[in-house]
């Protein structure tokens, strides 16, 4: 059987393990055993993060619809029940960011939150 080198597939493997670790700090982004790992180990973070990030906007929402909703006599709690009651479907994205710039609409959903919980 023939011999088959792979220098060319190395070299080109490396390359792009290496493109990828531009900016790393110290030796991480020129030599390929260390920059692999870290490039390994940042792909994994930022796999995490992406899904870290859709629970912290969450968060940052219900904050949001918390203080607008206490400026309107209710609580996070009792509001998003009213509108679960009153059969409201809009989301927290969208109610966050009504109680951010449109404070005279998110107060009017307030009031049908608050008269379906009283019924």
């Amino acid at each position: 059987m023939a011999r088959v080198k792979t220098a060319r597939t190395t070299r080109a493997r490396h390359k792009k393990v290496l493109k990828r670790a531009k900016g790393y700090y110290g030796a991480k982004h020129y030599r390929f055993r260390m920059a692999n790992q870290a490039v390994m180990k940042s792909g994994m973070y930022s796999y995490v993060g992406r899904k870290d990030k859709k629970s912290n906007f969450r968060k940052l929402w219900i904050i949001r619809i918390n203080a607008a909703a206490r400026m309107n006599g209710l609580t996070y709690s009792t509001l998003i029940a009213g509108l679960k009651k009153a059969n409201v479907a809009i989301n927290r994205k969208m109610l966050a960011e009504l109680a951010v710039s449109d404070s005279k609409a998110f107060t009017e959903i307030a009031e049908i939150a608050k008269k379906a919980r009283v019924s």
